[in-house]
C-alpha cells in the first residue's frame, strides 16, 4: 500500500519558504516519493476548511514516507519550512 503525506501550510515568510521549495523535492525523490499536488486552485465543497496551501506526496509505502520524514536529509531541509510556515502534516495509507 502506498503512503500519502498530506501537508497543510500557512505561510508567513515567502522568502524563506522558497528555500524549502527548492530543496525539498530532491529529498522526496531520494525516498522514491513524488509530489502529487503542490498548491493549485482549491474548491471548497463543504465545511469551513480553507487551507492556504496544500501539498500531497505519494511514497511506495507508509514505511518509505516515515523514513523520508525521519531522515537527516529532510530534517536539514525542514528547518526552512518551520521558519516560514505553520504546518499540519499526516501520513495516510492508501492505494
Amino acid at each position: 500500500m502506498s503512503g500519502y503525506v498530506i501537508i497543510e501550510l500557512t505561510i508567513f515568510d515567502e522568502e524563506e519558504i522558497k528555500k524549502y521549495k527548492e530543496l525539498a523535492p530532491a529529498t522526496i525523490k531520494d525516498f522514491e516519493g513524488e509530489i502529487i499536488v503542490r498548491g493549485g486552485e482549491k474548491i471548497i465543497l463543504e465545511g469551513n476548511w480553507n487551507p492556504q496551501r496544500l501539498v500531497i506526496l505519494k511514497f511506495p509505502s507508509v514505511k518509505k514516507a516515515k523514513a523520508w520524514w525521519n531522515s537527516e536529509l529532510y530534517k536539514e531541509v525542514s528547518f526552512f519550512r518551520t521558519r516560514a510556515a505553520r504546518t499540519n502534516m499526516i501520513i495516510l495509507e492508501g492505494k
